[in-house]
């Protein structure tokens, strides 16, 4: 969906849609959207910026940071933003912006794209890291075995031997004490 600057300028838009999984791009292969991205917006031309405000929901497929399994989570986030068109920026070598000049996004041309918008919702979104619960254990470092699903094998090696040097001298320390 276009939202064009000259219609918003007419009449404000009301905006209830759903994206099914895939018809979005995100730009990232780090998830995956398995249900529909439920919108409900409106989109106005206020002040020669355009306000959309709303909120999303849906629920992705990512992968826990600790024993890549898949984990769920759902996404639901209120938004409401300015974005202002780069013919309003001044073209001087530098331009200095104001703390209230922080909260607009820019677009060129005539409006900009809801998909673009909603994409960008999403990944802000999403946690920096997701694990799949508080106590996962993760993988082995050493054969990679699922540590949650099972105990792997491997041999449980004491300190590194580049640091003995260190456990004598702990040692002898000790024994002076």
């Amino acid at each position: 969906m276009f939202l064009d600057v000259r219609e918003l300028a007419v009449r404000k838009a009301r905006i209830r849609k759903s994206y099914s999984p895939g018809t979005l791009d995100f730009h990232s292969g780090e998830f995956r959207q398995i249900e529909p991205l439920e919108v409900r917006a409106t989109a106005e031309f206020v002040d020669g910026q355009i306000r959309i405000c709303g909120n999303l929901h849906t629920r992705v497929e990512l992968v826990c940071a600790r024993c890549l399994d898949t984990v769920v989570e759902e996404i639901s986030r209120d938004f409401d933003l300015y974005y202002r068109s780069t013919t309003s920026i001044p073209e001087d070598d530098e331009v200095h912006l104001n703390l209230e000049d922080t909260d607009i996004a820019f677009f060129e041309g005539d409006g900009l794209f809801l998909a673009d918008v909603l994409a960008e919702q999403v990944n802000l979104a999403l946690p920096m890291k997701v694990i799949c619960s508080s106590d996962c254990r993760g993988l082995c470092p050493h054969c990679g075995s699922n540590l949650n699903n099972e105990e792997c094998r491997c041999e449980k090696s004491g300190a590194d031997p580049r640091l003995a040097p260190l456990a004598r001298l702990k040692q002898d320390w000790f024994k002076k004490q």
